[in-house]
């Protein structure tokens, strides 16, 4: 009877040992002039999606007439060998149906009996070069018949294991390299973002938006309610703070004169972690003069459509096992037309006092939210984020946010007590934000002295006055529209990805412990 049992593992240290042993061994080699440890001179004619594009359909027959030959490259990921011949299989940067992965056909007689003897001690994750004949095995795979083989790079470190790849989430979060090289999926998902961001900006270009960058380091956190990254300039001793958003300087430029300016950007918030939320994270904001907010919306609309469509070829999504339709004209619905749509609080909704018992029901208490003396309107704001947001799982614009936390908005002219601002949802989720432009200097210049008043009374979220951003408007800027899209949100969507750290390549490595809730 075969004995099918595993064999135990080995230990990590003493397979990275006999690794370097082997590096040991080909350094001496290199030093008796017999060879380069680490070769520079191998240029590949072919990926493995090529080949399989070209010759896939071809038969057997037709292969062997065609006497086809390629040289490819890539990372060993397994390897049989049985005696005087063995398979490999190399993985490189295509993938599309095969996952980047090619057939080695290597036999002594072919490549040379120490060369052979050498190809057997190669090792799972090594870089390898093979070329040879082009060719189908007897089951139909098509391969590679190598007439030489070269180890380019000697992998010192023990792949996954290749059947069950990295199982700890939070090693492949640390480790994206290792990720990606077992998991196809994982390409896949940052090949779809990768297009998705080329779709959005090509469809700014395309609408007469100029691209432009924007400072990374400000002397004043601004654009955003949220607590900034700290640091300090040496040279000019002065405390900088890490861009929360890019907006007022992306304002600034349509004052100087350009109509509409786009900015993809990273942008940092120096708050929690959660499968929705990264310190570090990216998003597009983008603005343009003489549209109002209504247009944004149609704008926003056309953009994540166009942005979807490229990405993944269709506007019918499935996220988290559930249907998503971004073919159908997105809802627009207020605040308070979302309450009653989405609650039973009916008319309730309109009365201050049953507002403030209804979120202290939910748990929202006095000491952290302020509760006492807020307008009607931010205790509707309230209500919704906990009892509406979750339910909006087709794309949704709620409108009409309180003017007391939209301190760079347009007031409503016939209700001054809300903006015209807008912010898109999508599987419960925010995915945009976006307003007509507050550009009356004089009431921006109060509406940051009001941040001011709420920081010293203990906001630590609420902005700074910004004299120069005062002064810009001051000199007129035209009326404005702006958004801004998160980006890293949208290809959560677009790759049905659960946490914001799978979309991201290289996201905040967080504490060991925070495993234990769920980050």
């Amino acid at each position: 009877m075969t004995d099918h049992t595993a064999p135990a593992p080995q230990d990590e240290n003493q397979l990275i040992l006999e690794r370097r042993e082997k590096l040991k061994a080909i350094r001496q080699q290199q030093a008796d002039g017999k060879g380069v440890a680490f070769p520079n001179d191998y240029k590949p004619s072919h990926k493995a999606e090529a080949l399989f594009a070209e010759f896939e359909t071809k038969t057997t027959e037709e292969l062997e007439a065609l006497g086809a030959t390629a040289k490819v490259a890539g990372r060993m990921m397994l390897k049989r060998v049985m005696g005087k011949a063995s398979f490999c299989t190399l993985q490189d940067a295509s993938f599309g149906t095969t996952g980047g992965r090619i057939q080695i056909y290597v036999k002594g007689e072919d490549v040379g009996a120490d060369l052979y003897a050498a190809f057997k001690h190669w090792d799972l994750g090594d870089i390898v070069a093979a070329e040879g004949r082009v060719f189908k095995t007897k089951t139909g795979e098509l391969s590679i018949h190598a007439t030489s083989v070269r180890l380019l790079t000697k992998s010192l470190r023990p792949m996954p294991d290749k059947f069950h790849g990295m199982a700890d989430q939070e090693t492949k979060y640390r480790q994206r390299y290792v990720d990606l090289m077992t998991d196809v999926e994982a390409r896949k998902r940052f090949v779809a973002r990768s297009k998705a961001v080329s779709a959005l900006r090509d469809f700014m270009v395309a609408h007469d938006f100029l691209e432009v960058e924007t400072p990374m380091l400000h002397p004043i956190p601004g654009g955003a309610n949220a607590k900034p990254f700290k640091t300090h300039h040496n040279a000019l001793d002065q405390e900088m703070f890490l861009r929360i958003a890019p907006e007022l300087y992306l304002k600034r430029l349509i004052v100087g004169g350009f109509d509409r300016v786009f900015e993809i950007n990273r942008s940092f918030r120096n708050e929690g972690i959660s499968v929705r939320h990264n310190p570090e994270f990216s998003m597009m904001e983008f603005y343009a003069a003489y549209w109002n907010y209504q247009d944004l919306m149609d704008y926003t609309e056309a953009l994540i459509r166009d942005a979807a469509q490229r990405a993944t070829g269709s506007l019918q999504l499935t996220y988290a096992g559930k249907p998503v339709d971004l073919s159908q004209p997105f809802e627009r619905l207020t605040i308070v037309e979302a309450i009653r749509k989405y609650t039973d609080a009916g008319d309730n909704v309109l009365d201050a006092v049953w507002l403030t018992n209804a979120v202290k029901k939910l748990g929202l208490t006095e000491a952290k939210n302020r509760l006492e003396g807020r307008t009607l309107a931010s205790l509707q704001v309230l209500y919704f984020e906990e009892t509406v947001e979750e339910k909006l799982w087709q794309p949704t614009f709620i409108m009409e946010h309180p003017t007391e936390i939209s301190p760079l908005a347009r007031a409503n002219d016939d209700r001054p007590e809300v903006t015209e601002r807008f912010e898109l949802y999508i599987t419960g989720r925010e995915f945009g934000n976006g307003f007509s432009e507050l550009n009356d200097a004089e009431d921006q210049a109060a509406r940051f002295q009001a941040q001011v008043n709420a920081k010293d009374s203990g906001d630590d979220e609420a902005m700074h006055y910004d004299a120069d951003f005062v002064r810009a408007l001051e000199y007129g800027m035209p009326p404005t529209g702006g958004c801004g899209v998160g980006i890293d949100r949208l290809m959560m969507l677009l790759t049905d990805s659960a946490s914001i750290r799978d979309v991201i390549l290289f996201p905040g490595a967080a504490p060991r412990g925070l495993r234990e809730i769920g980050l």
